[in-house]
């Protein structure tokens, strides 16, 4: 991008580093487009529902068009500037990356079942090829998740080599494992890098402007929530045995049931305590990379959610789960994507018109399967 000879000013600093991805801006200062998400529970429910049924009817055959039609109907409610995203993927190239991870994981489970009958051997080199394919099924991953969103006629890309995914996916979690979690704020960082740094628009590509102190602190308070969970089970595994252990005159009987007591209780605190950490950890990521994301060094992204609002909306949307046998389900999901996409912004120094195709190959759906069944967290 040519940019004028004058000194920059404060808004257009970010515009220095450009990739020479699009026009130079026309208008001076930051434009800043908010997200809208429009859609409704009542819509929504109705595609759900048929996709349950669906599912259910061919044995989990029908997954692939659900998942589609889910995304679409997602997508195309969240509108950037005037116009809508939209998913473009297929249902059968999803379809035979299930059938294939669906038979790879169902042989592991066979194979489990007989280790004890000379399957050992099985059982280790299917965990082992797992272990070696996981940073590529990563990578495949988001290659086919960007190639299948487009906004205002232009898919995305994702260029992340083959190896900076086994770096990120692969050397940061043997790293973290080894290290005893002290490491696991290093990976998330890393992790993050990658796939912000992987993404491209036409011929603008990602960069992520964020270090790596930011993830250290948001695990601190995900430890801290996890130490909570401890201190708990422990007071109330003490507690509960003194309590009922005095009530019954401190007999055996007395004491083994309040000691049963405390731990359930215990554990189920702990187990609480856990998931929101988690989920806080998710939301303060989620937060901090959204502002540290630029594009083509002339569009940057802006989230004003507060995490721990989306832990709250998390909770009650599980439980709102729970009492309705998953019926609220569709409203879970719109509640979550209207807050959450009705806080980031995108801010630019030029027209989002002016971006400029790059050509963009298919993608095989093998990594978006196995993402899907196994839950990895790919934060597109």
């Amino acid at each position: 991008m040519t940019l004028p000879d004058r000194e920059p000013s404060s808004t257009q600093a970010f515009a220095a580093d450009s990739l020479g991805a699009v026009q130079a801006p026309q208008v001076a200062g930051v434009q800043t487009h908010p997200l809208r998400f429009t859609g409704q529970p009542g819509e929504y429910f109705r595609i759900w529902i048929v996709n349950m049924a669906l599912t259910v009817v061919t044995l989990g055959l029908y997954t692939p068009w659900a998942r589609i039609r889910t995304r679409q109907y997602l997508y195309g409610h969240t509108w950037l500037d005037g116009q809508n995203f939209e998913y473009s993927a297929r249902p059968i190239a999803l379809l035979r990356g299930y059938l294939i991870v669906a038979a790879f994981f169902g042989l592991f489970t066979a194979a489990q079942e007989l280790q004890f009958s000379g399957w050992q051997w099985v059982v280790g080199g299917l965990g082992a090829l797992f272990a070696l394919a996981y940073p590529w099924l990563v990578r495949q991953s988001m290659r086919f998740q960007a190639r299948s969103t487009v906004y205002r006629g232009l898919p995305f890309r994702f260029s992340g080599s083959l190896g900076e995914a086994y770096v990120a996916y692969g050397v940061a979690n043997l790293v973290s494992g080894l290290s005893g979690s002290l490491a696991l704020p290093w990976a998330w960082f890393m992790q993050r890098r990658y796939q912000a740094q992987g993404l491209e628009y036409g011929t603008a590509r990602g960069h992520f402007r964020g270090s790596l102190g930011p993830f250290y602190l948001i695990g601190l308070a995900g430890f801290a929530l996890t130490l909570l969970g401890v201190a708990l089970v422990a007071a109330l595994a003490f507690g509960g045995v003194t309590l009922l252990g005095g009530l019954d005159g401190l007999d055996f009987e007395g004491l083994s049931s309040g000691l049963i007591i405390a731990i359930v209780g215990g554990y189920l605190a702990l187990g609480l305590l856990y998931g929101l950490a988690w989920q806080y950890v998710r939301a303060a990521s989620m937060h901090y990379v959204l502002n540290h994301f630029e594009l083509g060094g002339v569009v940057r992204t802006g989230a004003t959610f507060r995490p721990w609002r989306l832990v709250w909306i998390g909770v009650t949307n599980t439980l709102a789960r729970i009492v309705s046998l998953g019926l609220l389900t569709p409203w879970a999901v719109i509640r979550t994507n209207r807050y959450l996409i009705g806080h980031i912004q995108v801010h630019s120094l030029t027209s989002l018109d002016d971006f400029s195709a790059a050509q963009s190959q298919s993608e095989s759906a093998l990594g978006e399967a196995a993402t899907e069944l196994l839950d990895i967290n790919i934060g597109f």
